[in-house]
């Protein structure tokens, strides 16, 4: 009797899709990755379907585009009992556990669909919550409560490159691997099938690599961040606040971007060695041949293009994503694939593989098998972020226009960026900019020239907004819509101009420090 399919899903927060040395960054060293990528097949034009944490991953495990799951930040993922690609997977028979890093909201410490988690996120939980917190308690019964903030210090120095304050054995990165391969040693010889979601909260900042992996790349020798000419035309709002509140928006020092970008890989290969460690405890187990792995994360990180820091940003540098597979038979063959593809792809892909559907809506995704295959149509992916008042640290203080009390969708609307990308262009409006672009994916890969004003791609520019108005309209996201043209909003919230407004404070992360220093601090 042949054994049902495996799922091994590895994510990673935060990752560029340009940071595979396989795939072309001659600079970085991934020799983990670069295995998946000689053996399966490399989606090399993946997108998130929200460029932030919570959306992307909403939309990934119900499998949804924002619109249908009402989630497009940092915000609450839907409460109404709608099955995950998780709910579906267990209700089939299938062994399914959590490991690290998955952001779900309001219920931190839910399972929605796992069996069982070994949870592991950037936020803390108290002492009193150290059952549910396996990680730190992990730290707590080694000694190191004298580490305030386990994931890198942040608040101020969110954006400064440092090394962590953990030996490489107790760093988060390492206990994903250690944890991954422990589940799958346990599964070894069991009958029942598994879905393991590895999650690692790396490379997300701060960028705080153990010793001596700090040292693997040197500042010198890293590349410069992308500037083209008037990069400034380039940034949107969302732009402008993300680098006023991650404390980068008081001039540019490109030595310190260089240490920055090295601290950012070196975050990278950490995490790479450990995807080494997981696919060699498959191998070791016998169970390579009849797993699917699926390599991949929620956004990019700008990292200093455009100026730019952090994620939130349809530019590739945010939206774009490593999406790596292999299954022998099926995903192999150490092939590329450059149709446009999604993370909403993942629950059509592993439930259609496992003969498995959803019960309570339909999905948005396309089986990747299929695309790889060249037996899907599709050629085109989406993506939305509402930055609103309510994840806007720089703005939240002014209040709500009156309309936008009481109709929420308008205010969603008006904070919107949209993206819609084929393999040859991308096409991006942002709402509270009033303002489009065009990219020539194919002549300009690096975005580093706006199309949508020039006469001659016009042709195209409306044939994209056409498709992407069309879409959203399919899914009743109708509030930032006037017709066939996007609907103009005046309120946008003006810009504080006083360079101390909106500054990002996060104490709240250390899990059980007490912030005070007798006779300094009170």
């Amino acid at each position: 009797m042949k054994k049902r399919l495996n799922i091994l899903n590895i994510f990673v927060d935060q990752q560029r899709f340009d940071t595979i040395h396989a795939l072309g960054n001659p600079v970085i060293k991934t020799p983990n990755l670069d295995r998946l990528v000689e053996r399966g097949v490399a989606f090399t034009n993946a997108f998130s379907p929200s460029p932030v944490c919570i959306s992307a991953r909403c939309s990934m495990i119900h499998g949804q585009y924002p619109m249908n799951t009402n989630c497009y930040a940092n915000t609450t993922m839907p409460t109404d009992g709608r099955d995950t690609f998780m709910t579906a997977l267990t209700r089939n028979g299938y062994r399914t556990h959590g490991i690290g890093k998955c952001h779900f909201t309001p219920d931190t410490h839910g399972l929605r669909g796992f069996q069982t988690r070994e949870r592991q996120e950037e936020g803390g939980g108290r002492m009193s919550a150290l059952d549910k917190n396996p990680y730190l308690k992990f730290l707590h019964d080694k000694g190191y409560t004298h580490v305030i903030e386990p994931n890198g210090v942040r608040g101020e120095m969110y954006y400064i490159p440092q090394p962590s304050q953990l030996p490489a054995a107790l760093h988060p990165s390492q206990w994903i691997g250690d944890r991954a391969s422990a589940f799958l040693k346990e599964q070894k010889g069991e009958k029942q099938p598994w879905f393991l979601y590895a999650s690692f909260i790396h490379p997300h900042p701060p960028f705080a690599p153990p010793n001596p992996w700090h040292k693997l790349y040197r500042a010198p020798l890293m590349p410069l961040p992308n500037l083209p000419p008037d990069y400034e035309s380039l940034q949107t709002y969302v732009n402008r606040c993300q680098n006023r509140y991650k404390y980068r928006d008081q001039g540019m020092d490109l030595n310190l971007l260089r240490n920055i970008k090295a601290h950012y890989y070196a975050c990278i290969s950490f995490v790479d060695y450990q995807v080494g460690r997981i696919l060699d405890t498959l191998e070791q187990t016998g169970q390579l041949e009849n797993t699917l792995i699926l390599f991949t994360g929620d956004h990019g990180e700008h990292l200093g293009d455009y100026n730019c820091f952090g994620k939130r940003s349809m530019h590739d540098s945010c939206a774009r994503i490593p999406m790596l597979t292999a299954l022998p038979g099926v995903l192999d063959g150490g092939r590329t694939c450059d149709t446009p593809v999604n993370l909403v792809d993942l629950a059509s892909t592993f439930l259609e593989l496992t003969k498995t559907s959803l019960d309570t809506h339909e999905l948005d995704g396309v089986n990747l098998a299929d695309i790889a295959s060249g037996s899907s149509d599709r050629d085109m992916v989406f993506s939305q972020h509402a930055y609103t008042r309510r994840v806007n640290i720089v703005n939240r203080e002014i209040p709500l226009p009156v309309e936008y009390m009481d109709d929420p969708a308008l205010e969603v609307a008006s904070m919107s960026s949209h993206m819609a990308v084929t393999r040859e262009w991308k096409y991006i409006y942002s709402a509270p900019d009033a303002q489009e672009f065009l990219f020539d994916k194919i002549q300009d890969p690096l975005e580093t020239r706006n199309r949508a004003g020039n006469p001659f791609p016009k042709d195209v520019l409306q044939t994209m907004k056409g498709r992407l108005i069309d879409h959203l309209k399919s899914g009743d996201e109708t509030a930032g819509i006037d017709g066939d043209q996007w609907r103009v909003f005046p309120e946008t919230p003006p810009f504080p101009k006083n360079p101390d407004a909106g500054l990002l404070i996060q104490d709240g992360y250390a899990p059980w420090a007490n912030m005070t220093i007798p006779g300094y601090m009170e």
